[in-house]
């Protein structure tokens, strides 16, 4: 009975954790006066906002791609660890961001890519772009390296000490990773996504990417359900 009533607990938790970060994020976003202060701390202390954003929002998302997994409400292993380096992510991402931004800026200023004179057009290639850049460059080292922290959790969850990097690299499905994360994901999904967030004011674009992490998420979980 003990059991059953914490169980029953950590569910309520999970529920509202998930509930609290997805549609309080919403509700800053749609309230002005939340919302100013939301942008005003994004551009005064953007990596610490780029870790809060990631670091609830994309841990949201992997409670809920478990959730459609496992059919009940669960926390993964280590979800401490999980969220520390999805808010590292999120620090990384900010920066990252940033110098491609500029990067691919500077680039179209000087003739080395197009640059049109419409301004709309010119905002959609120029956010083009630096998603097709980062996402061809920095997006699989990111992935890879995420993918290599998520496996040795999930090895540490069964009991296995002593994980040596040679383990964790072994562990992994490489061939599924360039067949469908490289090749699939990122032209089909994170190229188009991410051009749509650079399109955006620079101080939702670190958000935007967190929820798409979200999305994505939902979605492969779903696709998996319905193969």
């Amino acid at each position: 009975m003990k059991n059953q009533s914490k169980s029953t607990l950590s569910r309520v938790c999970i529920i509202l954790y998930v509930v609290l970060s997805l549609c309080g994020f919403a509700a800053i976003l749609i309230v002005p006066a939340s919302r100013e202060v939301f942008k005003l701390l994004s551009t005064s202390h953007p990596y610490l906002m780029g870790f809060v954003k990631f670091s609830a929002l994309a841990t949201a998302g992997e409670l809920l791609a478990l959730r459609l997994a496992k059919k009940d409400w669960v926390l993964p292993s280590y979800v401490w660890a999980r969220f520390l380096i999805w808010g590292i992510i999120g620090v990384w991402i900010t920066y990252m961001m940033k110098i491609f931004g500029a990067g691919v800026g500077a680039l179209m200023q000087s003739g080395l890519l197009p640059c049109p004179e419409n301004a709309l057009l010119h905002s959609f290639v120029k956010a083009f772009m630096i998603s097709a850049t980062m996402n061809l460059s920095f997006g699989p080292t990111f992935m890879a390296l995420h993918k290599c922290s998520d496996t040795y959790l999930d090895m540490r969850a069964t009991g296995k000490r002593h994980i040596t990097l040679a383990n964790v690299i072994h562990k992994v499905d490489w061939e599924r990773f360039a067949s469908f994360t490289l090749l699939k994901t990122v032209p089909l999904f994170w190229i188009p996504a991410h051009t749509v967030t650079f399109m955006l004011p620079a101080e939702y674009q670190v958000a935007m990417a967190a929820a798409l992490s979200v999305a994505l998420g939902i979605i492969l979980n779903l696709k998996r359900k319905k193969s």
